[in-house]
């Protein structure tokens, strides 16, 4: 195979694994919205507690990431640990910049670091968990 040949196959594959990143996060993302609706619809009828959206919020977090990472990852694909640890962390990056912006509330630097350490954590457990799941 000639130099070129070997070079675009490489950027090809970049180029891919970018555009998976891109739609596992675009998931994450598509995920949260939609559980920030509905949860929104049953807070008129029901009155949850401080506590009960707190609780909420997290597993909302954790299972938009999940999805996020399925995306981009797949069962048994490849570097399944980094790339759902990417998608945690952008995902929860982009989240708390929004946070800082829109709430106006400045939250301590220990709640930020814990939740970039938690979107990394979570993705790349499940990336690891997918990546060793075998493809049907």
């Amino acid at each position: 195979m000639s130099q070129a040949r070997i070079r675009r196959h490489r950027s090809g594959a970049k180029q891919k694994q970018w555009v998976g990143l891109l739609k596992g996060l675009g998931a994450a993302v598509l995920v949260t919205l939609a559980g920030v609706v509905l949860f929104a619809l049953v807070m008129q009828w029901v009155k949850p507690t401080e506590g009960a959206v707190r609780i909420f919020n997290q597993v909302l977090k954790l299972l938009s990431i999940a999805v996020g990472v399925w995306v981009a990852v797949g069962r048994g694909g490849q570097g399944g640990l980094l790339r759902g640890a990417a998608i945690g962390l952008a995902y929860m990056a982009i989240g708390v910049a929004l946070y800082a912006l829109l709430s106006g509330q400045q939250a301590p630097l220990t709640s930020y670091l814990a939740d970039l350490g938690m979107g990394v954590a979570g993705g790349g457990i499940v990336g690891m968990i997918l990546s060793n799941i075998s493809a049907k």
